[in-house]
């Protein structure tokens, strides 16, 4: 039962990078390097059936040695069957894009600068490219387009019962370090809002746990694959996390399909790195209601 269970699980992990000197004079350290390995480990153990990594693999993608423990972790994911889907995070194209992007590209081939989708057990995952910057003008056009009619065609899709989309940069987010990104809420979210099958928006970016509702839509911030902590903003200014209580160093989140909704499990490194806790758990429905 364990096996079939796990054909059914779709793993989501992001900001995986290990911290640089210069963050290191402005973040504390928590074996940081030690916890994603040992998410790697925990990964190859339950043999899920698709893992999407969601940006900020390594901490300088130009950087050939950056991806050697990356290298070993996505030959053990080709041992055991468990299909890898990645998007670029700012980090993988940092200091020197295009040679990133190569490096990038040359660990998961499927991947499209420009957007592209991914279809597991009727959830269909829309992965972006949020480094707007890196984009030329012509591209930037190609991927809205593309992104705005793969929308309406998932919803007219009868194999297709939920749309989660993805990108790097949290539309929405307390980090006082990287904040909310505008060009997101701009360009991303208003089709996401109007997708009638467009149940989840996950990214990373932020190195924190972090859960919005807006429209009636959900919003899930997961970068707790192993970058050092970043302070969040708890003035009374802060935007509305549903999850302020849940705010753990490292972690991994667990997507399982129910019908035309969704049962999501954040699961939590333990301080001791002994093992993993279901830090946080929530549902959401087939039909959502605006509010």
């Amino acid at each position: 039962m364990e096996q079939e269970d796990n054909k059914r699980e779709i793993l989501f992990l992001s900001d995986t990078q290990a911290p640089m000197w210069v963050e290191r004079l402005v973040l504390r350290t928590h074996q940081n390097t030690k916890a994603t390995n040992t998410i790697f480990n925990e990964i190859i153990r339950l043999k899920p059936a698709v893992l999407y990594w969601l940006g900020d693999i390594v901490s300088l993608g130009y950087r050939n040695n950056k991806w050697r423990i990356i290298d070993q972790f996505l030959a053990n994911c080709t041992a055991i069957g468990t299909a890898v889907y990645a998007i670029m995070g700012n980090h993988d194209v940092m200091g020197r894009p295009r040679k990133g992007a190569r490096n990038f590209q040359q660990r998961f081939p499927e991947h499209s600068p420009t957007g592209y989708v991914k279809r597991t057990d009727a959830i269909a995952v829309v992965m972006l490219n949020s480094n707007f910057s890196t984009l030329s003008a012509a591209d930037l056009v190609k991927q809205q387009t593309w992104y705005e009619q793969t929308l309406v065609d998932l919803d007219a899709d009868p194999e297709i019962k939920v749309v989660i989309v993805t990108c790097h940069h949290a539309p929405y987010s307390n980090s006082k370090l990287v904040g909310s990104s505008t060009l997101v809420q701009q360009r991303f979210v208003p089709p996401y809002i109007r997708s009638q099958k467009g149940r989840l928006f996950i990214t990373g970016h932020s190195h924190a746990f972090e859960r919005y509702n807006f429209e009636g839509k959900t919003f899930l911030v997961i970068g707790g694959g192993g970058g050092l902590r970043q302070p969040l903003n708890m003035s009374p200014s802060r935007l509305p996390d549903l999850a302020t209580d849940y705010k753990p160093l490292f972690h991994y989140l667990s997507v399982r399909r129910e019908g035309e909704g969704l049962a999501l499990t954040s699961y939590c490194l333990k301080k001791d790195f002994s093992g993993f806790s279901e830090g946080y758990q929530f549902e959401i429905p087939a039909e959502i209601i605006v509010t």
